[in-house]
């Protein structure tokens, strides 16, 4: 078993490496026993932006777990903290792609947020949107992406909550977030800014809710390109899981690497009680 060490925090991706869907990884109970046992603190940080911290909780008590609102990180939740650094929340309008998990951090932050084919205009100087978030959202229809687009082209900022590609899910591996990201850059020639990962932003501000350092902080993912590249541009260290979209055959074209490559979260579960008991 490989040995982990230093570890006081640990930032937990949830998709391919909690769940898959609505179907629990094995060994999800245990290991959320164990890092309570051992008081390992940990932030669930989730570049999904459709639920909010409350609905995961809903969502993990239903697979037998029982955590806090305050242990869930979602791109949602980062965007929303991210932009009230950047701009006057009172004072800003934002047109959301997506649903509560990335509509309710913005309202709850103080953001205006407006409607389909509220666009600013020479007519309509206060019309509109300045910013354009984009998250995952499965009631996507053209009227959202023709009024992001609109508003985009009209000079509005634009956001991605996260630039996921393609999503585990039960039913297999689908589109993300990322591919919607990608058609309205093509429509409007813009590219976004990604607050998820692997931007640091979201790993930075797990760091502060956990209290860590970087050098006794730990990333678990499943993701090369964003949870495992995330940890490399912050700083700390990270252990890929092999349940969701990476393979152990993709880190041999890697140019970077997580710290340690295990299977699953049982696997981690019974590193964790070697190391710390």
């Amino acid at each position: 078993m490989q040995s982990v060490t230093n570890i006081r925090g640990l930032i937990i991706d949830m998709d391919g490496v909690l769940w898959h869907g609505t179907e629990a990884i094995p060994g999800l109970i245990d290991f959320f026993q164990t890092l309570n046992d051992l008081n390992i603190r940990y932030i669930l940080a989730t570049n999904n932006a459709s639920l909010t911290p409350a609905q995961y909780v809903i969502k993990l008590a239903k697979m037998g777990v029982s955590i806090t609102e305050d242990k869930i990180l979602t791109s949602g939740l980062a965007t929303a903290l991210y932009l009230s650094e950047e701009v006057n929340p009172k004072n800003t309008a934002v047109f959301v792609i997506g649903v509560d998990g990335a509509t309710q951090p913005l309202r709850e932050m103080g953001f205006t947020l407006t409607g389909l084919y509220e666009i600013k205009d020479a007519q309509h100087p206060n019309k509109g949107a300045d910013i354009v978030v984009c998250g995952k959202d499965e009631t996507l229809s053209w009227d959202k992406l023709a009024t992001a687009t609109l508003n985009i082209r009209a000079g509005a900022r634009f956001i991605g909550t996260n630039g996921d590609t393609t999503l585990p899910t039960e039913h297999g591996v689908t589109h993300g977030n990322g591919a919607i990201l990608a058609g309205l850059e093509v429509a409007t020639g813009i590219k976004p800014t990604i607050i998820g990962k692997p931007e640091p932003i979201m790993y930075q501000q797990a760091m502060t809710l956990l209290g860590t350092k970087p050098q006794e902080t730990v990333a678990i993912g499943d993701r090369l390109e964003t949870d495992i590249l995330g940890a490399v541009r912050t700083g700390i260290r990270s252990i890929m899981v092999l349940t969701g979209i990476s393979s152990a055959e993709d880190l041999k074209t890697s140019d970077y690497q997580p710290t340690w490559v295990m299977q699953d979260i049982i696997a981690i579960t019974e590193a964790l009680k070697q190391q710390y008991r």
